[in-house]
């Protein structure tokens, strides 16, 4: 990336970076041991699995709607550093609950587990953007936004790989321990890299503020407080439409793979490993394009390309030939050798490198619009339109499920949001560039 990698050798970036990895690494570790455990291994009925992988993916999110008001006061009035040693040893508890439910293939414990994690993120969210402004000179933000940005999509990837490596059926039954081991022993590593962040903590000279504890007062003032600069008002809800496009396409990957390609959990890894690939390098694309400097410029074309490669996997999807009865589902080298096989991956990594030049410098919008002892309450109000956002576009996917559309038909609904993403960021480009 252009004057960012250096970053990777400074403690004032490697230790929140590496934290951030980890914590990446093992959420999607967890969620994909989880869902791909519950899918080829529990459920058996594809309506069952559609609806299981939506209501996961909302109670994720959930948490992020409901809490974030509370961790950006509590980010930018405390010492960020602090925050996140206690967000880590938390995660140790967390996962040793969801190895439980790994090791019993126990749905509810499952859930309670996934949506502590969603808890967890809550709060370590607003910290990795808001530091980066604290810890790095202006001209290195936008890097090193692109950096955590391409470190989360390939530790998504690894922790994508793993699970799916880890949960493969054996005739022993090991693979849920080895996924219950993984997900405990990461977050012990993640705690121990998180007390290596440098301190951070709140500007002396900022304006003080009360904390309001009052979940529902805060997250309205939070956004009204937020949302009344208009760059940040539109960089907010774009990213919020990349969020729930994101969101669709990730709760159905395993049963579109199942499905919609008649393919097994390899396939289903393969396409959740080829979108975090995507972002990572539409993320390192972007800042070298731009050139470090802090722009919306290429956000229209990237989300028009996003729904262009969607509406071209829609197509191919709809009219993928239907497994013959009795067949097992394909495996990794029987789904690449079926006709347009490759079409449908180049498409999937279209959508996240489209993507990943698409969200980029919005975030990096929000970390240098306000004051640095801003920084965590922003990123907190956006945290929470994204949520509110992502849970209402899982949803809207959960009643199409129930009412009898096909998985692939709710591709369509990416395409149409695409459209509504590419104008906002048209708008934040005309408006601030």
């Amino acid at each position: 990336m252009q004057d960012s990698l250096h970053l990777l050798r400074s403690r004032r970036f490697l230790p929140l970076f590496a934290t951030q990895f980890l914590g990446a690494f093992n959420d999607n570790l967890f969620r994909t041991s989880m869902v791909l455990l519950v899918i080829y291994g529990i459920y058996g009925d594809a309506r069952q699995e559609a609806t299981f992988s939506a209501i996961a993916g909302g109670l994720f999110i959930l948490p992020f709607f409901l809490l974030s008001a509370l961790a950006g006061q509590l980010a930018d009035s405390n010492d960020k550093a602090r925050i996140i040693r206690i967000v880590k040893s938390a995660e140790i508890v967390i996962m040793l609950l969801g190895a439980a439910g790994l090791l019993l293939q126990n749905i509810v414990l499952l859930l309670i587990a996934l949506t502590a994690m969603g808890v967890h993120s809550t709060f370590f969210g607003p910290i990795k953007y808001a530091v980066l402004p604290q810890h790095l000179e202006d001209s290195e933000v936008l890097g090193g936004t692109g950096l955590v940005e391409a470190g989360t999509y390939v530790a998504i990837l690894g922790g994508t790989l793993l699970g799916g490596v880890l949960v493969y059926q054996t005739a022993d039954g090991f693979h849920a321990v080895r996924a219950a081991v993984a997900v405990v022993m990461v977050a012990v590593v993640g705690r121990w890299v998180g007390g290596m962040v440098p301190p951070a903590p709140p500007d002396p000279h900022a304006p003080s503020f009360t904390m309001d504890w009052h979940i529902v007062r805060a997250s309205i003032a939070l956004v009204s407080a937020t949302l009344h600069i208009r760059r940040l008002f539109i960089a907010i809800l774009a990213i919020s439409f990349f969020w729930a496009m994101g969101a669709v396409l990730a709760a159905q990957f395993p049963p579109l793979v199942k499905n919609g390609l008649g393919s097994d959990q390899h396939v289903a890894t393969l396409f959740l490993a080829v979108f975090s690939i995507g972002v990572a390098l539409g993320s390192v694309a972007v800042n070298r394009l731009l050139c470090g400097r802090v722009s919306a410029r290429y956000s229209p074309a990237s989300a028009l390309g996003m729904g262009l490669f969607v509406l071209d996997l829609y197509r191919r999807v709809k009219f993928w030939p239907p497994l013959p009865a009795g067949e097992p589902l394909r495996g990794f080298h029987g789904f690449l050798a079926m006709p347009n096989s490759w079409a449908v991956v180049l498409d999937l990594l279209g959508v996240a490198i489209a993507g990943g030049m698409f969200v980029v410098p919005l975030y990096a919008f929000l970390t240098t619009t306000v004051a640095k002892s801003e920084t965590a309450r922003t990123v907190a109000a956006n945290n929470i339109v994204n949520s509110g956002l992502m849970v209402l576009a899982t949803l809207v996917l959960t009643a199409a499920v129930q009412l009898g559309v096909t998985v692939a038909d709710t591709l369509l609904i990416v395409a149409v949001a695409s459209i509504i993403a590419a104008w906002l960021g048209w708008l934040l480009h005309k408006a601030c560039d």
